[in-house]
């Protein structure tokens, strides 16, 4: 057993798509459809917080495992192993907007979640393969950032707004300068604005330091406008059924 917790695994390493990939992603699916599934048809008051407070204490104690881990293999340093990225921003902040219900932390996990998560679960940023621990920890923690987005926007009934879009791309930047002085200060990569990550992603076919992140916000910024397409397209098509009543009813008369 201690064999899956071990830093240096000699046992193989993760392959993007293959077999364990799906399998993880397949899951990942599967539980969110379900949920938002029992949401939608069976969800009460007391249901709703048990199924809160879970969400939110899986995210809080799988990043407690996760700096554990890094203790245990003698490899946790404040440059590289704190929640700074969005996705471990986005863990933090999942968690406590679980509790609260806050609307702008909502609007945060909403874009960073589904953002950060999405793409990490497509491209991750791991080396471990099934049945490390890391590789556990990995699809549960990116995992559980969509199904607290999922979840408290259709138990919510939170939903973006079009000037979401722009409030977080305004913090957004308001925190990567912050975490650029800390990287400076820890010799640290997050966000990976001082250089691009290790393992393969969309960023090696950008430009090289410092021009691909000029690339990442234009790439965040549209990914936010899809990820708000669907209300958009939702809103539109409120609008056309609306202007269509009067027409009837004009008609009918």
């Amino acid at each position: 057993m201690q064999k899956y917790f071990l830093h240096h695994y000699p046992y193989g390493i993760f392959r993007i798509f293959s077999g364990a990939h799906f399998l993880g992603l397949l899951c990942i699916f599967l539980v969110n459809v379900i949920l938002i599934y029992w949401v939608r048809k069976y969800k009460d008051e007391s249901h709703d917080k048990i199924i809160r407070c879970t969400l939110a204490g899986l995210l809080i104690l799988q990043e407690i495992s996760l700096s554990l881990w890094r203790i245990y293999c003698g490899r946790w340093r404040a440059g590289t192993s704190l929640p700074l990225h969005l996705c471990g921003a986005a863990v933090v902040l999942s968690a406590i907007m679980l509790i609260n219900k806050n609307y702008r932390l909502y609007e945060l996990v909403y874009f960073w979640g589904l953002g950060g998560a999405i793409q990490a679960l497509l491209q991750p940023d791991i080396v471990y393969p099934f049945p490390h621990y890391r590789f556990f920890q990995f699809f549960v923690s990116h995992g559980l950032i969509v199904t607290a987005s999922l979840y408290s926007t259709f138990s919510f009934s939170y939903r973006p707004q079009f000037k979401s879009i722009f409030r977080v791309f305004v913090i957004t930047n308001i925190y990567l300068v912050f975490i650029a002085i800390f990287n400076f200060l820890t010799d640290g990569n997050y966000l990976f604005i001082c250089h691009k990550p290790e393992t393969a992603s969309i960023m090696d076919y950008f430009r090289p330091w410092p021009w691909y992140i000029l690339i990442l916000e234009v790439v965040g910024l549209v990914s936010f406008f899809i990820y708000y397409s669907p209300f958009a397209i939702k809103d539109s098509l409120v609008r056309i059924r609306s202007n269509r009543q009067p027409y009837r009813l004009a008609k009918s008369g």
